[in-house]
């Protein structure tokens, strides 16, 4: 057996192990990425975009603390759109059609290029442990690597198995053989696992699809960058198609069910509930006479088409059936029939906010082992696994993002507090605080910390510093400044008033900072994603200051920790399923343990005062020992 020696070993090439490996060796750690090949690292296993509802937010919080993934869109996107503009700007998001080739280019670049990474072909199908520490992954081509941290970002090939109809192939995604032998390893050592479900569409030669049957759907012109890091974007260079199926597609599948992997019972794994199957749409919304089909090109020099909305496991030839009665499809041809493919998770309560697990130190989990669903997702986790790996060799304290501080932190405490028996999405309902979790604010909010990990680079700070102050005193200068009533809506009431100061102007309904700024050269002057920032600031002064204080109070019960060794059995008042579900979850704080479902604000005061007894008799005990 050959023997290797790494500080840090990333098993996965996708995007959470690309995310954690550049990290970590960012950071300064001799990292090891191991992947069954090197020409898909960063391969878009289903729709080929980045962002979308709350996505873009993770996406714009990646880039803030130095990932990868907010500049490789910026540099391989062929169309990109802002979403939900009509309504707050808390639920603004972007989105981004990606060249799926161009995209796989930049990251695999991006990691091969790498100073302290290196990439290995094979796959990580075993690991050592010594004591609790995890001390070396085994592969399958006959090597142990040594190590002191083990990040697993398998994906969706622990023991994949795909569904074509009655068909079933192993594999981890098509063409590709699964991940054997390491799910039983990770039983074995006490971790409780799963089966999950995802499915993807079929894929389309463009060339035999009658476009002008179709909708066509543009981007948007003024698109700012995904990454603070970005002074441009690749541009709209490529037009979607939107479509539709209609009563006769839905027969097709309704008089089919049999054949569908889901339906006939094949699938035990859990599929995800916000992003169903072209069949399970139908069988679930009978009310509904048609269903959106997005059509999506792969890339700039291919005709491949993505039919974002039509994921199935329905046999091949029901498939193609079904899909020729859709307008503008009727003449289409596969290059690839859809699946549904099944694989193993890991529930994710068994690890902390920093991803790694709480039963093996140095180990950590990222991605769709831990039960989510999404691109945006994976990377989140695998940034998270990469920047606490690399601290831990550092012997440095972790790092973990609260609720109120990014939607990364919504995402960890979501899966610890809650864990998952389904595939985990974010959205932007879920997290409470979302008027001040932004796209646009996440460098004011993160940057800081990437800049401490030494994953945002000096120029971007100071540059990230100075557009702060020019941000500050700009919002001041509209105290100071006046417009003339006269030059603002007709139907504004001035009670007598000539003129009020910009700031008043900026809080009356149909006016922008893009009117404001025609009255004064200085804020003609500031860049477009300033001008936005002070606007959302003033117009939405009085939500953002009842959200901070909420904060404020909320932020007081996630800074009461709950140290590792804490009996839930000895809480006197405790309801046994709230004991019970304590000790399993383990919460760090009692922020975390009053959100787990099942508990009370009754078990979280009597949590709250054991815990004061508990903490009490420690000062008590140092004392004795100091005497």
């Amino acid at each position: 057996m050959t023997n290797l020696h790494y500080e840090i070993v990333v098993a996965g090439g996708g995007h959470a192990g690309a995310e954690a490996a550049l990290a970590a060796s960012r950071m300064g750690c001799s990292t090891l990425l191991v992947s069954l090949r090197k020409d898909t690292i960063g391969q878009m296993s289903c729709n080929p975009a980045i962002g979308g509802q709350a996505k873009g937010h993770l996406v714009k919080e990646i880039d803030a603390l130095g990932g990868e993934m907010g500049l490789a869109i910026d540099r391989t996107g062929i169309q990109y759109r802002r979403l939900n503009l009509s309504r707050g700007p808390a639920v603004h998001s972007s989105r981004a059609q990606a060249d799926r080739k161009l995209y796989r280019e930049y990251i695999t670049g991006a990691v091969l290029n790498q100073g302290n990474l290196d990439f290995l072909e094979d796959a990580v199908v075993d690991l050592e442990v010594n004591g609790s520490h995890v001390s070396a992954a085994i592969t399958e081509g006959g090597r142990k690597i040594n190590c002191r941290c083990l990040i697993i970002t398998a994906g969706t090939f622990l023991n994949g198995l795909i569904h074509i109809g009655r068909k079933k192939i192993p594999a981890g995604r098509m063409g590709e053989k699964p991940s054997l032998g390491l799910s039983e390893k990770l039983i074995a050592l006490g971790f409780k696992s799963g089966r999950l479900k995802t499915g993807t569409p079929p894929r389309l030669d463009g060339k035999t699809i009658d476009y002008s049957r179709t909708e066509s759907q543009y981007g948007d012109p003024d698109f700012p960058p995904f990454s603070f890091r970005s002074n441009s974007i690749n541009g709209n260079k490529a037009i979607c198609h939107i479509t539709f199926t209609n009563q006769d597609t839905h027969r097709i599948i309704l008089d089919n069910l049999d054949s569908s992997a889901m339906y006939s019972g094949q699938i035990k794994g859990i599929g995800p509930r916000y992003c169903p199957s072209i069949e399970d749409k139908v069988v679930r919304f009978r009310d509904k006479d048609r269903h959106q089909i997005f059509l999506e090109p792969e890339g700039l020099d291919t005709d491949l088409i993505y039919p974002n909305g039509f994921p199935t496991s329905l046999d091949e030839e029901v498939q193609k059936k079904a899909i020729k009665t859709v307008i503008g499809l009727e003449e289409v041809e596969f290059t690839q029939p859809g699946y549904a493919i099944e694989y193993d998770f890991f529930f994710p309560y068994q690890i902390y906010t920093t991803t790694e697990t709480k039963l093996i130190e140095g180990l950590y989990f990222s991605g769709q082992v831990n039960g989510t669903s999404g691109y945006e997702e994976a990377a989140a986790q695998g940034l998270m696994s990469g920047i606490n790996a690399a601290l831990k060799i550092k012997n440095e304290k972790p790092f973990s993002l609260l609720r109120s501080e990014a939607y990364i932190g919504v995402l960890m405490d979501d899966l610890t507090t809650k864990s998952t028996e389904e595939p985990y999405r974010m959205f932007t309902s879920r997290a409470e605080h979302r008027l001040y979790l932004r796209e646009d604010n996440a460098d004011e909010r993160l940057f800081k910390y990437g800049y401490k990990f030494g994953l945002i680079a000096e120029e971007h700070y100071q540059k990230f510093l100075e557009e702060s102050a020019e941000q500050k005193k700009h919002r001041q200068s509209l105290k100071r400044l006046f417009i003339e009533v006269k030059k603002l809506p007709a139907d504004f009431l001035n009670n007598g008033r000539t003129k009020i100061t910009f700031e008043k102007a900026l809080k009356v309904p149909g006016v922008g900072i893009d009117l404001l700024k025609e009255y004064d050269d200085a804020l003609a002057e500031l860049s477009g994603r300033i001008l936005k920032k002070i606007e959302i600031e003033v117009k939405y002064q009085g939500y953002l200051e009842r959200q901070m204080r909420e904060i404020e109070k909320f932020d007081k019960l996630e800074h009461e920790r709950i140290p590792d060794n804490f009996d839930y059995a000895f809480c006197k008042g405790l309801k046994t399923e709230a004991a019970e579900k304590l000790n399993r979850l383990r919460p760090a704080t009692v922020g975390q343990a009053s959100r787990i479902s099942g508990i009370s604000p009754g078990d979280i005061t009597v949590l709250t005062i054991y815990l004061k007894k508990f903490k009490e008799g420690l000062r008590v005990a140092l004392k004795e020992k100091e005497h």
